[in-house]
């Protein structure tokens, strides 16, 4: 069964951060973030465990062609993404999420 996915507000930011700057960079390119982003939002939903813990009971898949990752916490009847964030970032930005 496929749990809903919801996003922090502070990791819909990130999102399209990452978004808007590819697409500064190269367009094209923000698209293409986005769409790997949306494909692996389904496979998150669909089977959350498959990931490893990365602190407590927050989970990380990584992104494959780019450098970020997707923190989130499986909750009993949905899947809440806290960041989306950028594999050079210091990771004790995400302590407080």
């Amino acid at each position: 069964m496929s749990l809903p996915v919801v996003f922090r507000h502070i990791a819909r930011q990130e999102m399209d951060d990452a978004i808007a700057w590819y697409e500064s960079e190269r367009p094209g390119v923000g698209i293409e973030f986005a769409s790997e982003v949306a494909a692996l939002l389904p496979r998150i939903a669909d089977t959350p465990k498959q990931f490893r813990k990365a602190r407590g009971d927050v989970r990380r898949a990584i992104l494959r062609r780019f450098p970020y990752t997707i923190h989130f916490l499986l909750e009993s009847n949905r899947i809440v993404v806290l960041a989306v964030f950028h594999a050079k970032r210091n990771p004790k930005k995400l302590e407080d999420r």
